[in-house]
């Protein structure tokens, strides 16, 4: 029996799914992460799932996901970083954009950058835009900063020069000049790391991935070895944050691509269990937790965005953290998680988030030392959590420790323990409602469209609630929505990209020199995937152009196809296109222009559908009543509790009403009907929704 395991490390439980290829089937466990070595809660899961369903030499592939590097940037637990860039440009990331992410904002504060001023060196080779030379190399003056570096206790080094998208030759000189003298530091040039346009993005990026490098490094090394120890010897695969997988190999060497490695699997969960039923507008609505992401998708298509940020100032405001520039599925942080703290705030009203109580020690409700309440501990006073079912009865949730917390809280704003839980519940529903409505209107559609699919521990939970205040009407929950970023780790195909910046005037493109950069292109992305078990053969291609009018700043994307088949001709209209669609209009005698090229080989259609082994599921729970508060009677009514596993395909409910499963609780707490499809995904169609 061929088996593939994936694990998600996340802010408060390890997800882990093994799969028989053959037949489809999974099963499922969960732990809570173990901060201080998250190998711990890794070991927790494989090894339960081995031990029942299969043994270790008949894995053949292994799928991870981690918080890691989102973890040790937020937390600053990188190493010591070193910046060798241009003389005059060892500022750049205190200087950033010179812009203000709140105008009003007197007391505006920024991240601080993560190469300190004093490990900052500079050198005086300088190439002009179009790669040429403008200042030759000085080889003793690179040998001497080798040495400064060296001397300086530096851990990793990031490189990022004027120009190096254009031409790589002084990066990689330097480069080999600081490996000679110090071999075993590890090195991150920003024309492998981000070759594109930006100054200040690039050298983010590049300084962020030599701040984690020896860190992924490490885990990786050791995370194999403890595989090894259990007799898994299959190969050690990694999400990215594209959609796609690649090897621990390059995850360790390129960790800045790894940022939204588990939401992505989240995302390519919700578009299967979208495509099983025919949809074509999706809002992917994946709560954990830590935090609550969303996704738009149309026909089964995310959009990748190239710049994202991390460690921000103000948690919903653009600008305020450190940009990182790399491929990454569309998503945004719209909430909180089910682990995020309530408590008052300066105005005496309730917040919740961002701050959250984790695994360590949880939620109050978890018994294990946490003293303020969270949305978990809410979700459990308002009855839609089963205090003796959590985790199909693997964890008991002390309801008492709850309502202590919820009480103090609810005593500084004047609430009982009720209208604390409720209020928090509120809180959360709406600002995730809000921040999403507000995203999907940002690309000009309507939410109205959509379908909301969810996944993640919390999400069932919520979801329905957030759909009806977006004016949804239907809502998906998939079978093992609990673990929906595991088994999107299974479907997602082997992905590799490369990315160069050339500015460059349609009208005079050098195609004979474009066409050896995209064979190259190719062939590196080739050799990657092969080390994935991926023959050419099997890969599809693609590339895109960012464009824009010569004089203009701001540039779009202008999808190609066939890397074979660019013309002049099919540049220009193709920009002028996806212009005139952005815009409303083109510019008369506007001269298109090139910014960066992007070329892409993905293997696997991203598309599989699972069925649960009931065989090795708990025995199935008769169903039962339970008192849950129900939002539009303003009280608390008994409901028909459902286990998941006693409903068949083609049954129908009527809600309220809470459907349970060992990893996630589907909460219904408005009238609605509710289907069982035909691969056991749930369908919630609400008789009303928000006004």
């Amino acid at each position: 029996m061929g088996l593939r395991l994936a694990v998600d490390v996340g802010g408060t439980f390890t997800d882990g799914v093994l799969l028989d290829d053959t037949s489809g089937k999974i099963w499922l466990a969960k732990s809570l992460t173990t901060y201080a070595d998250p190998g711990n809660a890794i070991a927790t899961v494989s090894e339960a799932l081995l031990r029942k369903h299969g043994a270790a030499e008949d894995v053949t592939q292994l799928v991870h996901g981690t918080t890691l590097i989102t973890n040790t940037l937020l937390e600053r637990k990188g190493v010591r970083t070193a910046l060798v860039t241009n003389d005059g440009l060892e500022d750049v990331l205190d200087i950033r954009r010179e812009l203000r992410f709140d105008t009003y904002d007197l007391a505006i504060g920024f991240p601080a950058p993560l190469a300190r001023s004093e490990d900052r060196f500079t050198v005086s080779a300088r190439l002009a835009p179009d790669g040429s030379e403008w200042q030759p190399i000085d080889a003793d003056q690179f040998k001497r900063v080798a040495v400064r570096i060296r001397e300086s206790g530096a851990a990793a080094v990031a490189i990022c020069l004027l120009h190096a998208p254009v031409s790589d030759r002084h990066e990689r000189a330097l480069a080999d000049a600081i490996k000679k003298i110090a071999p075993l530091l590890p090195v991150s040039i920003s024309s492998e790391v981000a070759a594109e346009l930006g100054e200040y993005e690039r050298m983010s990026t590049t300084v962020a991935n030599a701040y984690v490098q020896p860190v992924v490094e490490h885990y990786m090394q050791v995370l194999k070895s403890r595989f090894e120890a259990q007799g898994i010897l299959a190969r050690l695969d990694v999400m990215v944050s594209n959609g796609g997988f690649t090897t621990a190999q390059q995850a360790a060497q390129f960790p800045i691509r790894l940022l939204e490695s588990g939401p992505a699997g989240g995302v390519l969960s919700a578009i299967n269990c979208a495509s099983a039923h025919q949809t074509r507008h999706v809002l992917a609505f994946d709560m954990g937790g830590t935090t609550a992401k969303s996704c738009v998708a149309v026909d089964g298509v995310p959009d990748i965005t190239h710049v994202f940020e991390f460690a921000r100032e103000k948690r919903f405001k653009k600008g305020s953290g450190l940009p990182a520039v790399a491929a990454s599925i569309d998503l945004i942080e719209i909430g909180a998680g089910g682990g995020s703290i309530a408590r008052r705030n300066a105005l005496g009203l309730l917040q919740v988030g961002p701050d959250s109580a984790g695994s360590e020690p949880g939620p109050a409700c978890y018994g294990l030392g946490g003293k303020y309440p969270t949305v978990t501990d809410s979700d459990l006073v308002l009855g839609y959590l089963d205090p003796d079912g959590f985790l199909g009865g693997a964890m008991h949730l002390d309801t008492e420790k709850a309502r202590i917390a919820l009480k103090e809280a609810g005593a500084l704003v004047g609430l009982d323990v009720e209208s604390t839980a409720w209020g928090i519940h509120d809180i959360v529903n709406e600002n995730m409602a809000s921040a999403a409505r507000t995203h999907i209107a940002e690309k000009g559609l309507d939410a109205r469209r959509f379908t909301l699919v969810a996944t993640g521990g919390a999400g069932p939970v919520h979801a329905v609630d957030v759909a009806r205040r977006l004016r949804i009407r239907r809502i998906l929950c998939p079978i093992a929505s609990g673990v929906g970023s595991c088994l999107g780790f299974l479907a997602a195909p082997a992905r590799g990209d490369r990315t160069w910046s050339r500015l460059e005037r349609v009208d005079t493109l050098d195609l004979s020199t474009l066409s050896e950069r995209i064979h190259l292109a190719r062939t590196e992305i080739t050799e990657e995937l092969a080390e994935t078990g991926i023959e050419a053969d099997r890969i599809r291609w693609e590339c895109a152009a960012e464009m824009r009018y010569l004089g203009q700043g701001a540039s779009l994307e202008v999808k190609i196809g066939d890397t074979h088949t660019i013309s002049t001709a099919s540049l220009t209209d193709g920009f002028l296109c996806a212009y005139e669609r952005d815009f409303g209009r083109t510019v008369p005698g506007g001269v298109p222009e090139v910014v960066t090229w992007r070329v892409w080989g993905i293997a696997g259609d991203g598309v599989r559908h699972y069925r649960v082994d009931e065989d090795a599921e708990s025995e199935c729970i008769a169903d039962s009543k339970r008192s849950i508060y129900l939002p539009s009677r303003k009280s608390y009514e008994d409901v028909t509790v459902y286990s998941r596993r006693s409903m068949k395909p083609g049954a129908e409910l009527r809600a309220p009403c809470v459907i349970t499963e060992i990893e996630s609780t589907l909460v219904v707490a408005h009238d609605a009907d509710v289907s069982i499809l035909d691969d056991g995904t749930i369908e919630v169609m609400l008789d009303e929704v928000a006004a």
